[in-house]
């Protein structure tokens, strides 16, 4: 669907197709232990979160260069691009690269060479958002904001990313103060396999301005109410959960049920690559099983711009929007 979209929860290794893998293995000397394409599209089933982050965290091997790392957002972007989204805030990994001995400055530079030329190239707006690993130590965190401070003027914001269960928001406050007084934006996942009070202790402890998943907030009527009476966006990702078995099949996923309620929800595709689809076809699956309307498909995309980090630009936000409701489906 090409709907005018911002995407909001992207991570940009998760766009890693099995034929780019396979592409940068060869370039760099790394021996994949998958026989072809067929067969690592093969092991993208999983049976929950953890299983696909073995899988996610294996395949970062074949990620050594500024040039890959170039090539993996170039790849992304021209899809995206080809699915209606017109502004990308971008997640990515840095622990999961500087413990294979790649540094920051490798990664921030190769997306930042693909992202710089965006807008010119694929007529996409960008934005870049650092995320901790949540299943490290409070200290790792620390030591990667240390770590970017060089890069800060191509990092917008950060995130908490990884295994959410035994991991609760509040083990990180010491990085998101000192990310708070650099200036940064600040997300979290909260409430994808996590309880609902982890979404209450990333917006209490951590400060955070938007909730990454939030779909446990339906268990909360109390906290549904709060996130609706302050306006909170929720960057859902609808395909990821059928494939990570938080929701069995898409027809039972709350989406509708968290619109009717007031909630400001987004359409994203969290990891695309493994998930089987981008921002544009995560928008047709729940149009089709869930039977969205044509406004509230507007209404998807519109949260989703409203939801976005472009308070610098707020012209071209308002350009956005309009594009919205000009689109003819």
């Amino acid at each position: 669907m090409s709907l005018p979209k911002a995407e909001l929860h992207l991570h940009i290794e998760g766009t890693l197709e099995p034929e780019l893998a396979f592409e940068l293995a060869a370039r760099n000397g790394v021996e994949l232990p998958y026989a072809d394409t067929d067969t690592l599209r093969e092991a993208y089933r999983f049976e929950d979160l953890q299983s696909f982050l073995n899988l996610y965290y294996e395949l970062m091997a074949v990620l050594r260069t500024e040039r890959d790392f170039e090539d993996l957002a170039n790849a992304y972007l021209a899809r995206a691009a080809t699915q209606g989204v017109r502004h990308a805030e971008i997640f990515f990994d840095p622990q999961a690269h500087i413990a294979r001995g790649v540094q920051m400055g490798t990664v921030v530079e190769g997306l930042s060479r693909a992202l710089s030329r965006s807008e010119d190239v694929h007529g996409v707006s960008t934005q870049l958002i650092m995320c901790f690993l949540r299943d490290e130590s409070a200290q790792s965190a620390l030591e990667t904001l240390e770590a970017a401070k060089p890069y800060l003027d191509r990092i917008v914001g950060v995130g908490l990313d990884s295994a959410e269960v035994g991991h609760p928001p509040a083990k990180f406050h010491e990085v998101y103060e000192a990310a708070a007084a650099l200036g940064l934006r600040r997300v979290a996942h909260a409430g994808e396999e996590g309880p609902p009070e982890y979404i209450v202790e990333a917006l209490d402890v951590l400060g955070v301005e938007r909730i990454d998943h939030g779909l446990r907030c339906m268990e909360s009527p109390e906290l549904v109410a709060r996130l609706v009476r302050d306006r909170v966006p929720l960057t859902l990702c609808p395909l990821s959960n059928v494939r990570l078995r938080t929701v069995d099949v898409l027809a039972d996923h709350p989406l509708p049920a968290m619109l009717d309620a007031g909630l400001l929800c987004t359409v994203n595709s969290d990891d695309p690559a493994y998930f089987g689809g981008y921002a544009g076809d995560n928008f047709d699956s729940v149009q089709k099983t869930l039977g969205l309307t044509e406004e509230r498909l507007r209404e998807l995309a519109r949260n989703s711009f409203v939801a976005s980090f472009l308070e610098h630009d707020e012209g071209l936000r308002e350009r956005y929007l309009a594009e919205v409701e000009a689109y003819e489906f």
